[in-house]
């Protein structure tokens, strides 16, 4: 491909669409701050920094003139340095996990004075950087095992390193790279795997507490889940039909000819049935490698035998592993318990809050939920509750429309990108703000567990804003150097 002299000029256009839709998400997040905040009895002067919705100003001043300073600076600055980034990022991380205070239960934040800095929210671009830099190396391929075990080491080291700092759900948001990797050539059996974990683990979880001989009743519906999606394995990648018949087909005869004994009045040991099932598909598995020699049937083979693995170490990481309030919100998001006077008092009151919003809500500064602060941090990772509350359905289903078209926009910038390195980091920002999407609006209504992470440009903190900002605006100072065919 080659470009004439106007085509590589770096005098292109900063996307104003996307800069237009980032001041309106400061706007209307300053005023659910201010109404989260708002408190008729004890009215402040707009001069005092101990208010949250004159500090968010702060922030947003801040903010604003940070976005214009990243626009100024020569594209070539962040691919240049972008593993010095890192490497100082990481230090940030170390030196938080040695001398932070611990604050509402984690240990994230570096005090200088009266200034208070979350370094693992920065981390979400510079883990972007680096990653673009790496995928823009000369003769770089994901599918070579240096390769795969680099990038990987990006993602996961610093995600150690919060985790340290008891900020598991930040630790998560770094997770969510794993798309820019799928997006530049990781296979999809991988992120299969990554799905398929997760469902294991919440099937074999939620109904733990029922037996059904040699497994729990979990643990029985988690190796019939192991058996179909084996199948599926063997529909994309071997792609005989005649095999995925016999892998379904076995494990069906198995529980056929257990039933018709179970009418004998004979007691049937159903877990014991379900393991024999899924025995038989591995040694079917294995006859077709010895047969054919083709290493894909192994592959297979150790996916099913680390799917039984992995279910059967899932009680002992949940019971071992996590933290007490860590355990009891999953178990309250799965509806194995409902405590709504301890950990599931959060997400309780907020679809309270969200409910009594009704069609067009209460109106602004008139939510009763809010302003009676019965919903804990409606400030900050529950402050999608007051959107709800105040303007009803009608106003959330604004501010998610607004938000997908926020996110497609960034899907459109990246794929119009001419370098490795830009593409990269773009999908890196949507990956970001679409879980921290997902996540803080799921754990808000109730449908995911509550990890503590804020709604982008919505939840009150300068580190958040700060770091969605340098997120956002690093790749659009990438997007209007990028060349034009």
């Amino acid at each position: 491909m080659y470009f004439n002299s106007k085509e590589i000029t770096d005098k292109g256009q900063v996307d104003w669409l996307t800069v237009l839709m980032y001041v309106v998400f400061l706007i209307l997040g300053w005023l659910s701050v201010y109404a989260a905040s708002y408190d008729i009895e004890n009215a402040v002067s707009w001069f005092d920094l101990s208010d949250r919705a004159t500090m968010q100003l702060v922030w947003i001043g801040t903010s604003l003139m940070l976005a214009f300073a990243l626009l100024k600076i020569d594209a070539g600055f962040y691919e240049t340095y972008a593993f010095v980034f890192y490497l100082t990022g990481i230090f940030l991380l170390i030196v938080t996990c040695l001398v932070a205070p611990e604050i509402n239960g984690s240990r994230s934040w570096l005090v200088v004075g009266p200034v208070r800095l979350q370094p693992a929210e920065f981390m979400k671009f510079i883990i972007a950087l680096a990653l673009a830099k790496v995928f823009s190396l000369y003769d770089f391929h994901l599918m070579q095992w240096k390769n795969l075990i680099l990038t990987l080491s990006i993602i996961v080291f610093p995600a150690f390193l919060v985790v340290l700092q008891s900020e598991t759900g930040t630790a998560l948001v770094y997770l969510s790279f794993l798309l820019v990797l799928y997006r530049e050539g990781l296979p999809g059996g991988i992120l299969f795997v990554f799905i398929a974990a997760i469902v294991y683990f919440v099937f074999g979880l939620k109904f733990s507490d029922t037996q059904l001989g040699l497994f729990s009743l979990g643990e029985f519906i988690t190796l019939i889940l192991i058996i179909l999606f084996t199948a599926v394995l063997v529909r994309n990648y071997v792609k005989r039909k005649e095999v995925v018949f016999m892998i379904l087909g076995m494990p069906a005869s198995v529980f056929l000819i257990a039933f018709l004994v179970s009418l004998f009045g004979i007691t049937i040991n159903w877990g014991l049935i379900a393991l024999v099932a899924l025995i038989s598909v591995i040694v079917y598995l294995l006859l077709l490698f010895f047969s054919y020699r083709k290493r894909i049937y192994i592959y297979i083979v150790a996916f099913v035998i680390g799917s039984f693995a992995f279910l059967e170490s899932t009680e002992y990481v949940f019971n071992d592993v996590l933290q007490p309030h860590q355990r009891i919100r999953i178990e309250v998001a799965l509806g194995m318990k409902q405590d709504l006077q301890g950990a599931g008092y959060h997400v309780g009151q907020s679809k309270i809050a969200i409910g009594s919003g009704g069609f067009s809500g209460k109106g602004f500064l008139n939510g009763t939920q809010t302003k009676l602060k019965y919903v804990p941090e409606q400030d900050t990772d529950f402050i999608f509750c007051t959107i709800g509350e105040e303007a009803g359905f009608v106003g959330s289903s604004i501010v998610l429309i607004l938000y997908l078209c926020f996110i497609l926009r960034l899907i459109y910038l990246a794929e119009r990108q001419t370098t490795t390195f830009g593409r990269v980091y773009g999908y890196g920002v949507v990956s970001v703000f679409l879980f921290h999407l997902m996540i803080n609006i799921g754990m808000v209504i109730g449908l995911m567990p509550v990890i503590g992470i804020p709604l982008p440009f919505f939840s009150y903190g300068g580190s958040s804003l700060w770091g969605f900002t340098l997120l956002l605006f690093i790749f659009l100072r990438l997007d209007k150097s990028r060349r034009k065919e």
